[in-house]
């Protein structure tokens, strides 16, 4: 039984070297998710890192998802004879580059995407402002005027503390109309 598991070679062992590897892609600016429809087009394999980001739209706060490395994605290629040609790749539409130290091209570890998947999916969304902290009114009748921030309600509106005649009073304000104090 033994003689037979000694027989068959696992796909890590040292005589059958691993022969994928994850590469860094440099995009063109603000064309990541461009760059990897079409490299998953072409059948590669692709990992585009994203983080959820409160902005404002049309005057509105609403979550979005951007890239964790704005202009880089991941690729897998396999360095093999029979792997997909990387020709390809530097001619896709969205790509500028495949990212070289000389000229090796840059590899990136196997377990650094595997944490950064595992983050991605721990990591919690980056809001505007958070609690406590020191914002100022830029528009609106209160223009000018600095106040605490409190939360943001179900209708995404902002509600904030701001001090009137020595006396603190809670105030819902349009997000889009509150800027970072500093």
């Amino acid at each position: 039984m033994t003689a037979l598991i000694d027989s068959i070679e696992s796909p890590n062992s040292p005589d059958k070297p691993d022969t994928l590897g994850w590469y860094l892609v440099h995009t063109k600016p603000r064309l990541e998710e461009a760059a990897l429809t079409h490299l998953e087009r072409q059948a590669y394999e692709c990992y585009l890192p994203r983080m959820w980001v409160e902005k404002i739209r049309r005057g509105k706060a609403a979550m979005a998802s951007e890239p964790m490395f704005p202009r880089y994605l991941f690729v897998r290629l396999d360095t093999s004879d029979q792997g997909q040609s990387w020709a390809p790749i530097r001619s896709t539409q969205g790509v500028s580059r495949l990212v070289r130290f000389g000229t090796q091209p840059a590899k990136a570890d196997a377990q650094l995407v595997d944490m950064l998947r595992s983050r991605e999916q721990a990591l919690p969304a980056e809001r505007l402002f958070t609690p406590g902290e020191q914002v100022q009114v830029a528009q609106g009748p209160f223009a000018g005027i600095e106040a605490i921030y409190q939360t943001t309600d179900a209708e995404h509106r902002s509600m904030i503390l701001i001090d009137i005649l020595s006396k603190t009073v809670s105030l819902k304000i349009d997000t889009a109309a509150l800027r970072k104090m500093g």
